[in-house]
C-alpha cells in the first residue's frame, strides 16, 4: 500500500497496545516503524541493479515475516536499554513494535503486487488482490483516528478513536474479500462458457475503489482481460482478446530476467515486439495497454532475427495514460456496455479531458 497508508496504520496499532500515558510516543514510533519496510528500494538503487531485480527484490526480505519478527525483537531489546517507556511496559511495546512492523507486509499482501511473506522459503510472493494499493476508503478511517490521538494523546477518547478506525478499516478489507468472491465466481461462469475452465485468471480492483474489478486470464495465444462493476452490470462478464509473442517468451523463458518475472508474477505476463525490441508486461498491474510495468527485455536484428536477451529496461507508460484510465475507470463504473456494443477495453476508450 502506500506510504500514507502504512504511517497511520502502524501508528494506529502501535498507539492502541500501549499504556494510554505512551500513546503519542507509540503513534509517532510506529508511525515509523510502518514505513521502514518500503525503504529497501532505496540501497538496491544505490547498488545500480537492473529494472527486474529491484522490482522483484522489492517486498522481499524487507517484508518477510520471519524477518521482520526477528529485526522487532532486535529492535525492543535495544530500546528496553535505553528508553524509559519501553522499560516501564515492556511486553506492551514488544506487541506495539510487532504489530507496527508486521501489519505492513500484512497489509500489502491484500494488494496484486506480491509480498514475499515467508522469504528466505521459495513459495511465490502472495497476492490476495482485493484492495488497490491507493484506497481512500481504507485510509481514511486510521488518518482521523492518527489525527485525533495525536491531538488528544492519552485521553481516554483516543481509544475510542482507534478502535473505531482499525474496525472500520479493517471491515473495508473484509468486503474486498467478498466483492473479490463475487467477481470470481462470475469470472469462472464466463471463462466455462468460452471453453476456458481451466485457464489461469485473477481479478483485482481498479484504482481507488472496490466496486469496479478487472479480470485477466491467460490464453494460448495471450490473454483476456474484462471488467466487472458491482453496482451496474447484470449481464455476464465479457472479454476482449489480446494477443502475444508466445513464442518469443517460451524460447526466452529460461533468460534470468523472464524466469524471475514468471515466477514474481505468478506466470501473469505478456510479451510484445515493439520494432525490434521485445516488451514483457506484468499482465496484474495497469490496464492494456498502459501496464505499470513494463520491460525491454530483448532485441533483434531484423523482422527474421532471433532475440537476443538484453539487460532488462523500464518502459513508462504514456504519460496521458493516468488521465484516460482513471477518467475511463469512473465511466466504466457506473456503465455497462451494450450486448451490442463490444467490451470495455481502454485500447478502444477515450474521453474528453473534462
Amino acid at each position: 500500500m502506500d506510504s500514507l497508508t502504512q504511517v497511520v496504520l502502524g501508528g494506529s496499532v502501535a498507539a492502541m497496545a500501549v499504556p494510554a500515558a505512551h500513546r503519542r510516543r507509540a503513534l509517532l514510533a510506529g508511525a515509523v516503524l510502518g514505513t521502514l519496510p518500503d525503504l529497501d528500494s532505496f540501497p538496491m538503487r544505490w547498488m545500480g541493479v537492473d529494472a527486474v531485480t529491484l522490482v522483484t527484490w522489492h517486498r522481499g526480505p524487507s517484508h518477510a515475516l520471519p524477518v521482520l519478527a526477528l529485526f522487532g525483537l532486535l529492535l525492543w531489546l535495544l530500546l528496553r536499554r535505553c528508553w524509559s517507556p519501553v522499560r516501564d511496559a515492556p511486553g506492551r511495546w514488544l506487541l506495539a513494535v510487532w504489530l507496527a512492523l508486521l501489519t505492513h507486509p500484512l497489509l500489502d499482501a491484500f494488494t496484486v503486487y506480491g509480498t514475499q511473506l515467508w522469504w528466505p522459503l521459495p513459495p511465490q510472493p502472495t497476492m490476495w488482490s482485493s484492495v488497490f494499493i491507493i484506497d481512500p476508503a481504507y485510509t481514511l478511517p486510521l488518518l482521523v483516528a492518527f489525527v485525533a490521538v495525536l491531538a488528544v494523546g492519552g485521553q481516554p477518547v483516543a481509544r475510542g478513536f482507534l478502535a473505531w478506525g482499525l474496525v472500520l478499516s479493517s471491515a473495508y478489507l473484509g468486503w474486498s474479500l467478498l466483492a473479490k468472491t463475487l467477481v470470481d465466481r462470475e469470472a469462472r461462469a464466463a471463462l466455462a462458457a468460452q471453453g476456458l475452465a481451466g485457464a489461469p485468471f485473477f481479478s483485482t480492483p481498479t484504482p481507488f475503489n472496490t466496486l469496479l474489478w478487472r479480470v485477466v486470464a491467460l490464453t494460448p495465444d495471450g490473454m483476456l482481460e474484462g471488467y466487472r462493476s458491482l453496482p451496474v452490470d447484470r449481464g455476464p462478464l465479457r472479454f476482449t482478446r489480446h494477443t502475444g509473442e508466445t513464442a518469443a517468451l517460451q524460447a526466452l523463458a529460461q533468460t534470468p530476467a523472464v524466469a524471475r518475472l514468471r515466477w514474481f508474477a505468478s506466470g501473469f505476463l505478456l510479451a510484445n515486439a515493439e520494432g525490434d525490441s521485445l516488451l514483457l508486461s506484468d499482465l496484474r498491474m495497469g490496464a492494456a495497454p498502459f501496464y505499470s510495468f513494463r520491460y525491454r527485455i530483448a532485441e533483434r536484428a531484423g523482422p527474421r532475427a532471433p532475440w537476443t536477451p538484453v539487460t532488462p529496461t523500464t518502459v513508462p507508460a504514456p504519460a496521458e495514460a493516468r488521465g484516460i484510465v482513471v477518467r475511463g475507470t469512473w465511466h466504466r463504473l457506473w456503465h455497462e456496455p451494450a450486448a451490442s456494443e463490444p467490451p470495455f477495453s481502454f485500447t478502444r476508450f477515450t474521453l474528453p479531458p473534462p
